[in-house]
């Protein structure tokens, strides 16, 4: 017989079955025959290898986290696989390990039973954010709402919703289906005042649309009349920046009609200008000419020769004409000048021949000669007198006297 008594779990019999020791004795696992005995034993040696290697990869799944159930699933897979194994090895210990992975599994049970929950709890708090972020979005005064940004803003809502329902837990149905009810009223409310702000947005567009075809036919007819139908086309301009707006597309290519419309009477405007210009051209020489021949006038100091001469030079220069625009100031400072002078002339004319300046002068002049000759007597005393002092304060106050008396009569 060929016992293999070294292999301490298992040996061949001479028939070539092979046993496997265990706690309650040998257990015959099979034959492998045309084998030696150790080719056989090493057979089911490596039957235990495969055995022991699923039991520690399960333990190494449990290590990481798995699946509760599944870890189950393959607990009790490994117990029925280790009920009566055909392989040779250390059994015992397999399902001694296995035996501890089923008490872990009670426990992975409970603490995944408790993380499900915390995040569950967390899903639906999310989800509730984001009810509330549309319900809120869903409150406000349609007629204040920037829809493109709302309508971005629910969209995005709607789409962190999918997402978060794709990828994450889980969520009681009864909690689920109350707030996709709330999220989906949100939604509808929104879409339903957003249908309706558009709806009379389209038929405000509409309004301004016509009011502006008309504004546009009334500027085109305006073109026979050329530069005079400016005036028209102005008040046009005002009545189309009241119109309101008629969409993007509309108001674009009828705006482009109305200023066609405009540059018509502006072009035939600019024509007359710029023959007028030419005309002002030949006023400018003129007026320039006029006014070096009014220059002396600066020089004239008799106010009624100068108010006539400049009399002249204003019927002549106003009979001239306009001048280029760009030259209007210069031209008309220069008269400007001229007219200045004359009229300063005037003023000092009627500065020293007012009336009642007149008399106020002549009543002070006389009480100041009668003042200065009632001085000259006190001086020639004073000197006769020899009185340094008194002949000092007399003619001080004589020479005073005299100073405002020249500036009375000047």
């Amino acid at each position: 017989m060929a016992d293999n008594d070294s292999a301490p779990w298992g040996r061949v019999d001479d028939d070539g079955t092979v046993y496997v020791r265990e706690a309650e004795g040998e257990r015959a696992v099979g034959q492998y025959p045309d084998a030696t005995p150790e080719e056989a034993l090493a057979y089911y040696q490596r039957k235990y290898t495969e055995l022991a290697g699923q039991v520690t990869l399960l333990e190494q799944r449990v290590k990481r986290g798995a699946s509760a159930s599944d870890v189950s699933k393959a607990v009790a897979h490994l117990r029925e696989a280790l009920t009566e194994p055909s392989a040779v090895g250390d059994l015992e210990s397999l399902r001694t390990r296995v035996g501890a992975l089923d008490t872990t599994v009670v426990e992975l049970t409970q603490q995944q039973s408790a993380e499900a929950q915390a995040a569950q709890a967390e899903a639906v708090e999310y989800r509730t954010t984001l009810v509330v972020e549309a319900e809120t979005l869903a409150a406000q005064d349609p007629a204040r709402v920037q829809w493109k940004q709302v309508t971005a803003q629910i969209d995005d809502i709607f789409a962190r919703w999918q997402k978060h329902q794709q990828e994450g837990p889980r969520i009681p149905k009864g909690e689920g289906n109350e707030l996709w009810k709330r999220f989906r009223a949100a939604r509808s409310t929104i879409d339903t005042h957003r249908k309706a702000f558009y709806a009379e947005l389209d038929a405000v567009h509409r309004d301004a649309r016509s009011r502006k075809q008309s504004l546009v036919e009334q500027a085109e007819a305006l073109a026979p009349r050329g530069a005079d139908g400016i005036p028209t086309y102005r008040a046009l301009l005002d009545d189309w920046k009241r119109a309101g707006r008629a969409g993007k597309k509309y108001d674009d290519a009828l705006w482009a009609r109305f200023k066609a419309a405009g540059d018509v009477l502006y072009s035939a405007k600019g024509a007359i200008v710029a023959q007028d210009e030419v005309e002002y051209t030949d006023n400018l020489v003129a007026k320039n000419a006029l006014l070096d021949e009014a220059a002396p006038i600066l020089q004239i100091t008799d106010r009624t020769a100068a108010r006539d001469a400049l009399i002249s030079v204003q019927q002549r220069f106003d009979a001239i004409g306009r001048v280029p625009r760009d030259q209007v100031r210069p031209v008309e400072d220069r008269l400007r000048a001229i007219e200045n002078h004359v009229r300063k002339l005037d003023d000092d004319f009627w500065q020293k021949n007012n009336p009642e300046r007149k008399a106020r002068s002549e009543g002070l002049a006389g009480q100041l000669e009668s003042a200065i000759a009632k001085l000259e007597i006190e001086l020639a005393e004073a000197q006769s007198a020899g009185d340094t002092r008194a002949i000092k304060d007399a003619q001080e106050a004589l020479d005073a006297r005299r100073i405002w008396l020249d500036a009375l009569g000047s």
